[in-house]
């Protein structure tokens, strides 16, 4: 067996010690009719090793319940949030293999050069950079084989992880959040719909010329393998310490990339970490800003967007109605008072750096560290006493973009008035303007959205 075999056994060997592993730490769960802390964080600390072991679907399953209050226990989400996602690249004689499978037997007189050894790996396949027979230089992301395997597994492994959960009087139920998580993870699989989701992105951006979308390569690309033109660029945090004008510049080409899309076409980049994003120089400036991977890109109807417009007007202005309004339009039922001010804890500290008509940082003097954990905690101790609430699915992605896009902002830490920033991206919201736009860039893009 040679190494890149070995290394690939060893990766699905582990997905057995995984399962055993979680389905230990449910049994013992199921056994205890007392969990005090230091045996709950014992047991968190043993599932998250586990999970650890391997860089598959299920780190990002982890890492997707973290950010969401109440999904599992919050000993739990502070363990999961501490795992990343940095995965061992398969050796030379896999990607010979996996390449012919994909381009044909003669696939290496299809480029003028290709990289032996991956510059990047992740959960679902890893980057080699090339170039063409025309002379751009491109990256080529290989999806490892029998992903669609990997990812079923991992979906199975995600309702040990919910049985967990249920033994401690959960805060939320977890129907809607694995329905939504499993759509979004096969869709990653298919890199012809990612393919699809960089022509979207470069056509919702086409007036902001500082941010650079990669172009595809169709003739070399297919459904397992994704050709792009290469995005040279600087890492995001090489400008952790740069001046606070350079962070601002940064932070506003953030903020316009993701909001943007949003607001106008009821689009969002679902995995918005710093890994995604690379910053252009021109002559020791600053010019621009790479976004990097669609792979988990959603729509959303109008109406969802609309339910975030008017939420976020009515906590501006403090009209309850129209806060009720919203959480009733993103599919929130039997709304009572207490439930009401529960998630408004939650909201406002989402919403508050939109709200807040200044300039600031986005923790506002917040430590990173801490960011975010006390409302987390807050809203999971305050469902516990009322009974679990069913989380909408369309909140499971929106949640974790708005976390993971607060992270990168914390990171940079620049000053920005965001509310002005927001403002702008929602412009005069219109539910039938959104919805024509929507079908015409759909139609434009060849991306299908049937969900």
């Amino acid at each position: 067996m040679d190494k890149e075999e070995n290394t690939y056994s060893k990766r699905f060997m582990r997905y057995g010690k995984v399962g055993s592993n979680l389905g230990i730490a449910a049994a013992r769960v199921a056994l205890s009719k007392v969990m005090n802390e230091k045996s709950l964080e014992k047991n968190a600390i043993a599932v998250t090793s586990a999970l650890g072991d391997i860089k598959g679907p299920i780190m990002k399953i982890a890492q997707i319940l973290s950010t969401i209050p109440g999904a599992v226990p919050a000993k739990y989400a502070d363990e999961l949030s501490k795992l990343q996602n940095n995965a061992p690249s398969m050796g030379w004689g896999f990607v010979n293999r996996r390449m012919k499978a994909e381009l044909g037997k003669d696939w290496q007189g299809k480029f003028k050069s290709f990289d032996k050894e991956a510059c990047a790996a992740a959960s679902l396949g890893q980057v080699h950079k090339g170039e063409d027979l025309k002379g751009n230089v491109v990256a080529c992301k290989l999806q490892y084989p029998d992903m669609s395997s990997a990812v079923e597994a991992d979906l199975k492994q995600l309702d040990l992880l919910f049985s967990i959960n249920k033994r401690f009087d959960p805060a939320i139920l977890t129907g809607q959040i694995k329905k939504e998580i499993a759509i979004r993870l096969r869709e990653e699989l298919d890199y012809e719909r990612e393919a699809n989701h960089l022509d979207l992105y470069r056509a919702m951006l086409k007036d902001h010329k500082d941010i650079k979308i990669p172009n595809v390569e169709r003739e070399l690309s297919t459904k397992r393998l994704l050709t792009m033109t290469w995005q040279q660029g600087v890492h995001l945090l090489s400008y952790k310490n740069s001046s606070q004008e350079i962070r601002n510049k940064i932070g506003d080409m953030l903020f316009r990339a993701w909001w943007i899309p949003f607001g106008q076409y009821g689009v969002i980049h679902g995995d918005p970490h710093l890994g995604n994003y690379t910053i252009i120089e021109k002559n020791n400036q600053v010019t621009g800003l790479n976004l990097l991977d669609f792979g988990c890109v959603r729509r959303f109807e109008p109406s969802f967007v609309k339910g975030v417009v008017d939420l976020y007007n009515g906590l501006l202005l403090n009209k309850r109605d129209q806060v009720i309004s919203a959480y009733e339009t993103w599919g929130f039922s039997d709304l009572k008072n207490e439930t009401i001010e529960i998630l408004n804890i939650w909201a406002k500290f989402v919403y508050g750096p939109l709200l807040d008509n200044r300039i600031r940082t986005i923790s506002d003097g917040t430590s990173p560290n801490s960011y975010g954990r006390k409302e987390a905690f807050e809203v999971y101790t305050a469902l516990k006493k009322i009974g679990p609430i069913e989380i909408p699915r369309e909140f499971v992605f929106m949640d974790r973009a708005a976390i993971g896009l607060g992270a990168v902002f914390l990171h940079l830490d620049a000053k920005l008035n965001l509310h002005d920033l927001f403002e702008k991206a929602i412009g005069d919201f219109d539910e039938k303007k959104l919805k024509s736009r929507q079908n015409k860039i759909f139609i434009k893009t060849n991306v299908d959205y049937g969900d």
